[in-house]
């Protein structure tokens, strides 16, 4: 079944895709419990091969919900600022809590003040 339009650009359905694969929850996990953490390290935490673990790190990265720094020949990942304030702001608002104002307003609303939106 192909994915909707929708699903492929929603920042919202992006997070929680990237959250709901068992391999990069157990990377988030890890990087919940630590500063940061080389790349290398994550292969004795999930278990699968280096290429996979780049993959994951890929995707979460791509959702907003880690960052990476480069040093030398090593890679070492930290959860993103805000990521985890947006988790418990994105389950507020599925259990009935205060509504948060979608990515796409907060977008036309930079545009409109002539500021960029952060990101």
């Amino acid at each position: 079944m192909a994915r909707s339009k929708t699903a492929l650009v929603d920042p919202d359905v992006r997070f929680f895709a990237a959250l709901a694969d068992p391999t990069r929850l157990a990377i988030v996990r890890e990087l919940a419990g630590a500063p940061e953490v080389c790349a290398c390290d994550f292969t004795s935490c999930c278990d699968v091969r280096q290429p996979t673990v780049s993959h994951h790190l890929r995707v979460l990265r791509e959702a907003g919900i880690i960052e990476s720094e480069r040093r030398g020949t090593w890679i070492f990942y930290r959860l993103a600022p805000g990521a985890m304030d947006r988790l418990a702001g994105l389950a507020r608002e599925l259990s009935g809590g205060p509504r948060l104002i979608p990515v796409g307003a907060l977008r036309r609303r930079g545009q409109a003040a002539g500021t960029a939106p952060q990101a």
